[in-house]
């Protein structure tokens, strides 16, 4: 098991309900795949270039501990949502 975290762009114009319900889903899939240890919602930035047209994003930052056989699995289900604008996983060092 390595530790984990995922920084999760979504679409600004999606509304609140579907925003909310995209965090619980993903909260749910992590939690049942590996254990959860953090969930930062840092809300609505400007981001530092156009995404599909969008200057602005809903940032969440999930901080995790799953096996890597997972990871593969959790950007395919990012990758197939139209609210995710971008995403990034990073693999933490052992402290």
């Amino acid at each position: 098991m390595n530790n984990y975290e995922s920084v999760i762009i979504l679409s600004a114009n999606a509304p609140e309900e579907a925003t909310v319900a995209f965090g619980e889903k993903m909260k749910e899939l992590i939690s049942a795949n590996g254990e959860l240890t953090n969930v930062e919602e840092w809300g609505r930035k400007t981001l530092a270039y156009e995404i599909n047209k969008q200057t602005e994003g809903y940032y969440i930052l999930f901080t995790f501990v799953a096996n890597p056989e997972f990871i593969a699995e959790f950007e395919r289900i990012l990758r197939l949502d139209e609210i995710v604008l971008k995403h990034m996983v990073i693999r933490k060092d052992k402290e």
